[in-house]
């Protein structure tokens, strides 16, 4: 029988009356406190304020229609009731502004944080991450994480003039590392910005140490969890992979459902007036635990990694190699520039701060596209570019 928590009598009654005396948090981040890298532009208004335009910004890139074919973690099954990217993203910001909302934060930036997390996310969801990251490292030394180059996206490939705010949430969003606590590390400045962005290229722990500079970032962080930890056994339970039953119902429950009812509730119940983000021992404990076994029972099962392994890596290293070898000959008509340097020169030809994107490094090129593509997208042009290759990409169609 599900088992669904509730916030107490007494929490209850102080978010009523505070509600009712408008009494704000004092830990929401301000619009007035926005911060551009260009302050004389995308000014705040009354009908679109400072974060309202970053979500904007991120609904009406290219990218963000990509999100609808990426898959989340079961790539190579046709069902249309399973995750994609674009469903992830819309709960993270789901669960984030209800938490949000009874905290009394900025639920303006919560959304822009959530919707843009993802955007830089490459196909085949992690395992095609790391695989990307090896790849660039063995050329550059650099490595690849998929929540800085959501912030390369919205920053440099295009140009946005997004806030500090936003991007700062994005590359600290990092949904593998959940914590008892969250409390923000505030900065205000884009130097800082900049250098913790490059620390994830060249430092492998320097990821981890991120910590959100507002409180709505750290709301971001720890929904991302929430919403891919109870969704991925649904999604596993659906597709006959596992059963309901074979989880552990811990004090945060063991269906989605409980998971996500009760994982707000406690955060609100240990977090509301507070500078951070808490949830009882208890709750972090079976949180923790339920994110060990989706490990162990979802991702590193062996028919999950085994076509990543024996067919998507090696796809991924002949599509590099082409691509780079494209990107040195720097050659108009080659596919590269077609499907991705001319078509990024060209959404960006009205932008304020437009930059010619062909003088980018060759291997960065090839990374922007590579990450940038659905998963059909990608298997399309393997197959374009190595028609006589026995390496295939096969689905369990609807049917079968």
């Amino acid at each position: 029988m599900a088992d669904y928590h509730v916030l107490s009598d007494e929490m209850q009654k102080r978010i009523t009356d505070d509600r009712a005396n408008c009494r704000v948090s004092p830990y929401a981040f301000r619009n007035e406190d926005v911060i551009r890298r260009n302050p004389d532009h995308d000014k705040a208004n009354l009908w679109r304020p400072a974060f309202v335009r970053d979500t904007e910004k991120i609904l009406h890139i290219p990218f963000y229609s990509r999100y609808m074919d990426k898959t989340q973690v079961f790539s190579f099954i046709r069902n249309d009731d399973i995750s994609r990217r674009a469903l992830h993203v819309q709960l993270v910001s789901r669960i984030a502004r209800n938490i949000g909302s009874m905290l009394g934060l900025n639920c303006d930036l919560i959304e822009a944080i959530a919707l843009g997390h993802d955007i830089g996310h490459t196909p085949f969801g992690h395992p095609g991450e790391a695989k990307l990251s090896e790849l660039y490292y063995g050329q550059t030394g650099r490595f690849f994480n998929h929540n800085i180059h959501s912030a390369r996206v919205l920053d440099k490939i295009f140009p946005l003039n997004m806030s500090l705010q936003t991007l700062d949430g994005i590359i600290c969003h990092n949904g593998e590392l959940e914590c008892r606590r969250y409390e923000p590390a505030p900065y205000s400045d884009f130097a800082l910005f900049d250098a913790k962005m490059e620390s994830c290229y060249v430092d492998t722990k320097a990821n981890a140490k991120l910590v959100p500079a507002t409180l709505e970032g750290c709301v971001v962080r720890v929904s991302d969890i929430i919403a891919y930890l109870g969704k991925d056994r649904q999604d596993a339970a659906r597709l006959g992979i596992i059963t309901d039953e074979a989880f552990s119902a811990g004090a945060i429950g063991s269906t989605n459902a409980e998971i996500i009812n009760n994982m707000i509730v406690n955060i609100i119940e240990n977090s509301y007036g507070e500078p951070f983000l808490k949830m009882d021992d208890e709750y972090f404990e079976a949180f923790s635990a339920a994110k060990s076994e989706n490990y162990s029972m979802i991702y590193k099962k062996d028919e999950i990694t085994e076509v990543y392994d024996r067919t998507v890596g090696p796809m991924f290293e002949l599509l590099y190699d082409e691509l780079l070898r494209q990107a040195k000959e720097g050659r108009s008509d080659s596919l590269l520039y077609r499907h991705h340097v001319n078509y990024i020169l060209e959404s960006t030809k009205y932008y304020a701060n437009r930059y010619d994107y062909r003088e980018t490094e060759p291997n960065q090129l090839v990374v922007d596209y590579l990450a940038g593509m659905t998963d059909d997208y990608f298997v399309d042009l393997f197959e374009n570019l190595f028609p006589k290759s026995s390496l295939k990409v096969t689905y369990k169609g609807y049917f079968e």
